[in-house]
């Protein structure tokens, strides 16, 4: 069950209205890194590039065509590893071998367009197009030129609303509580015990289609949180070939720039919860107790769908 946002109140269409006043352009930073792959590109090189240059997602070139067909993404890494995955001793052939045309081929079957946006569109259509096609990274292409300038994000619609957001009178309900505005999701949450393995946490990424996975201990505690990101990270250490190995040593294993847990607290407000996942520059906070147990999940596009997309009375789509 998810639960989108505060009643309407007068002030509550605020940021709605910022967004419709803000168009894509105004939200691309100065400075910012783009790798873009040909579609005849080998699918382990890649994801080693990705690695190499920190991005988490990269346009797809098509020369034949001569325009963009899509995106490589870290879920198109887990959706590799959990098809073809055997056991440590196999090496997945179809990750060593394959181009990522022939991954497209395979696993899109029909064809699958590009979703993307212009530098004068409003930034209220860009969260509308990353909510509704449930998304989460959306290029932003001139239309003259056809190049991608920016890869728009959740993150970076927050980010640039925490920024200039500050110049407007901040609305009353950024002062209820979580517990009342309830915005995230409170129930069916996927988690993943410590003990089970990173194969395991790739089928609930999979089945779930979630971005994140408390990690908890038998007590029922948040110990630890596994992002699709983190998945990445076994490309990163070339692990990839055992994917046996528990949650404990693939978390104990990563890298210190990953993500922690960072959590929040049914007591706390909205305005503390938006401050704190900004700040931290992360997609979401796992809601818990006095004890730890994880009670919920507030992630950027339920903030993004509570703030802008509701006032303006569009409910979040269901699966």
């Amino acid at each position: 069950m998810k639960r989108t946002g505060p009643a309407p109140e007068p002030d509550a269409d605020v940021y709605m209205r910022f967004m419709l006043s803000h168009c894509c352009y105004d939200a691309i930073p100065t400075s910012s890194k783009l790798v873009i792959f040909d579609t005849t590109l080998q699918v382990k090189k890649a994801f080693f590039a990705l690695v190499a240059n920190g991005v988490r997602a990269a346009p797809l070139w098509d020369s034949k065509l001569q325009s963009f067909v899509g995106m490589l993404t870290i879920t198109d890494f887990i959706n590799i590893l959990h098809r073809y995955y055997k056991s440590p001793m196999v090496q997945i052939y179809e990750l060593e071998e394959h181009k990522i045309e022939t991954w497209r081929e395979i696993f899109l079957k029909c064809s699958n367009s590009l979703i993307s946006i212009t530098p004068e569109a409003s930034l209220f259509e860009a969260i509308y197009s990353l909510l509704k096609n449930k998304i989460h990274r959306l290029p932003v292409i001139d239309p003259e030129s056809g190049n991608v300038l920016h890869i728009l994000t959740h993150k970076r619609i927050l980010k640039f609303l925490h920024i200039f957001g500050a110049m407007i009178p901040k609305p009353r309900f950024l002062q209820k509580r979580i517990e009342e505005v309830a915005i995230g999701t409170f129930s069916k949450i996927a988690t993943v015990m410590e003990t089970a393995t990173v194969h395991d946490a790739l089928t609930i990424f999979v089945e779930r289609r979630v971005s994140a996975l408390p990690v908890v201990n038998e007590q029922g505690k948040v110990v630890a949180l596994y992002s699709r990101f983190d998945v990445i990270n076994l490309a990163a250490q070339k692990t990839y070939n055992n994917l046996n190995m528990t949650m404990r040593d693939a978390i104990a294993s990563r890298s210190c720039c990953m993500e922690g847990v960072l959590k929040c607290y049914p007591h706390e407000t909205l305005e503390t919860v938006i401050d704190r996942i900004a700040k931290a520059e992360v997609h979401r906070l796992v809601l818990v107790d006095q004890e730890d147990i994880v009670r919920g999940i507030v992630s950027l596009s339920d903030l993004l769908q509570a703030l802008v997309l509701t006032p303006a009375e569009i409910t979040e789509s269901k699966q």
